[in-house]
């Protein structure tokens, strides 16, 4: 197991006898469909303005804890947009910023992982999100290595099946490793890859180093906040 002495990282056993280290975060699709219906922006729509604006927003940074957040551990968190001006207050910039913040909110923790020891070379991504090409190339230039979707992209439905039909098999005297099912179901789109450019995996570093500047500045705020709002 993955051992986090800070807690950020959790271990969980894994039904193989292995182990898998999780980061989990409170903001992603969540926030990004909040500003989606703020806006009433279609899926093709939102695609459209996240292109207009280049990596960066033009100095728009969001940090983006809507819902707190648990890695890293801001139960208090709430949402915070910096740079915000007469160039920046616009649609388009809100959406990709949003889109940078929670992506940069998941590379906090890869970088945490990648302290611990474990190094991705590609990321695999599932869910809606991942059918984005612009939200592809973005999680490649802030996560600095490829990124693919999957031919399957609902893994949690996926995944489950495959749990089942393994233990199925085990269950009737079977002793096939689960690799033997994963094989066959599970692949990734290859079409989908992005990888990442390297002049704005530099940009991109720079504002991650902003954004955990203003998380971690923001912490006591946000205590204070949270005791006046509550007292209100």
């Amino acid at each position: 197991p993955v051992v986090d002495p800070l807690g950020e990282i959790a271990a969980f056993c894994s039904s193989t006898g292995g182990w898998l280290p999780l980061l989990c975060t409170m903001n992603v699709t969540a926030v990004t469909e909040a500003v989606r219906a703020l806006f009433g922006l279609g899926f093709p729509e939102l695609e459209k303005a996240v292109r207009s604006v280049p990596a960066g927003s033009n100095g728009l940074v969001t940090v983006p804890y809507f819902a707190g957040e648990r890695t890293p551990n801001v139960p208090d968190g709430t949402g915070v947009l910096l740079g915000v001006s007469s160039a920046t207050l616009s649609a388009a910039h809100v959406a990709r910023s949003a889109m940078e913040g929670v992506t940069l909110g998941m590379n906090y923790g890869l970088r945490r992982l990648k302290a611990l020891g474990v190094d991705a070379s590609e990321i695999r991504v599932t869910g809606g999100g991942a059918k984005s090409a612009v939200w592809r190339q973005i999680m490649a230039d802030i996560f600095g290595v490829p990124v693919v979707g999957m031919v399957q992209d609902e893994g949690a439905a996926l995944g489950g099946a495959i749990q089942a039909a393994w233990s199925r098999a085990l269950a009737e005297g079977g002793s096939l490793g689960i690799e033997t099912f994963t094989r066959t179901a599970v692949g990734v789109n290859a079409s989908s890859r992005k990888l990442p450019d390297p002049k704005t995996v530099a940009r991109y570093r720079e504002v991650q180093t902003l954004y955990e500047e203003v998380s971690r500045a923001s912490r006591p705020a946000f205590a204070a906040h949270r005791r006046w709002v509550t007292a209100s």
